[in-house]
């Protein structure tokens, strides 16, 4: 009998899987990892307390409780900043990235590395397969990432 019950809930969650796929799913962020333009959030900006959605920099946030580093940019940082010119461009890059990510669907593309020494999740942000990180470089509010943090200040 309870080989019978146990096949019963694996052919329902089967049926379950099944009518989630057919219906796009729910919105995680593993799934959507491999769809276009799937993702639509509202982000925040990050406070001291739990993170789940939220904005921290020009280059990292939190989706669904994941931190995701945006794979192909560098950004001011803000937290410490080395100086006030840093501080400036670093909280205008936050503020864009939200604005952006804020504006429509997007979707997450792994690269090579799936995660950073920090842990952080690496992607690349696209809408309608551009690199949010690219509007960014172009906006001047980030550099592309060559693998080396560089200097903001003057």
């Amino acid at each position: 009998m309870k080989w019978t019950w146990t096949i019963i809930v694996l052919i329902a969650a089967g049926i379950y899987a099944a009518h989630l796929y057919q219906e796009g799913g729910p919105p995680t962020l593993a799934a959507d990892i491999a769809r276009p333009d799937m993702l639509r959030v509202t982000f925040s900006f990050c406070g001291e307390g739990r993170r789940v959605t939220c904005i921290v920099d020009g280059d990292t946030f939190w989706l669904s409780g994941e931190r995701i580093r945006i794979a192909d940019i560098d950004t001011p940082e803000i937290n410490p900043p080395r100086c006030e010119q840093e501080r400036l461009k670093g909280e205008a890059a936050k503020h864009r990235l939200r604005e952006l990510l804020n504006a429509g669907p997007f979707s997450l593309v792994a690269g090579t590395r799936d995660k950073d020494q920090y842990g952080r999740k690496l992607r690349t942000v696209l809408r309608d397969g551009r690199s949010i990180g690219e509007m960014l470089v172009g906006e001047g509010l980030a550099r592309r990432w060559d693998g080396a943090r560089r200097n903001w200040c003057g």
